[in-house]
């Protein structure tokens, strides 16, 4: 994936080495509020941290075309979304995502994430886009609702955050329900 223009305002970059210092101020700004859904938050504490995040996206993309894109808004760095685990054999992939602080309730990630199920489905000709997020987390489920997901199931005590265990809730979409969507 090359830089992605969504509009005027918002641009997807696949992730680099340059991204790590904005990436990382961003975590550090928005720090209480993402260590509520995403569990690596509070081993991120310095730069070097990301940098081998960072390095293994771009190996996975190398890999099976799993890449993972920076959000850019007006410049700069807002949050990050990406392909968790291609399955060739099943035509299938996950896709997860966060934001930073501020930049929320914007359009942005579903903007983002409309390209990203696009890509998946049409380009590399997936049949099925997952994404699982914790069912109290409301902003993140209301992506995949907008986008027509289906709400196939819970799955109880998934991931252990720092505050305890939360229920994922799972949604999936066809690539033949993309298309009717269209």
């Amino acid at each position: 994936m090359f830089q992605y223009n969504i509009d005027d305002e918002l641009v997807l970059k696949p992730l680099a080495p340059e991204h790590v210092r904005p990436m990382f101020l961003q975590v550090e700004r928005s720090r209480a509020r993402l260590r509520r859904w995403l569990p690596w938050v509070d081993d991120v504490t310095e730069q070097s941290h990301l940098a081998s995040f960072i390095s293994k996206s771009v190996k996975q993309a190398a890999d099976n075309g799993a890449f993972t894109a920076g959000l850019w808004v007006r410049e700069e760095f807002a949050g990050v979304i990406g392909f968790h685990g291609v399955d060739w054999h099943n035509r299938s992939v996950g896709i997860g995502y966060w934001l930073g602080e501020g930049y929320e309730g914007r359009g942005y990630m579903t903007a983002a994430c409309r390209v990203f199920v696009d890509y998946a489905l049409l380009e590399m000709e997936l049949n099925r886009v997952e994404i699982r997020c914790a069912t109290g987390n409301r902003s993140s489920r209301a992506i995949p609702e907008r986008l027509g997901f289906v709400l196939e199931g819970v799955i109880r005590e998934a991931e252990k955050l720092p505050d305890g265990y939360v229920h994922h809730a799972v949604y999936g979409l066809l690539r033949s329900e993309w298309k009717l969507l269209g």
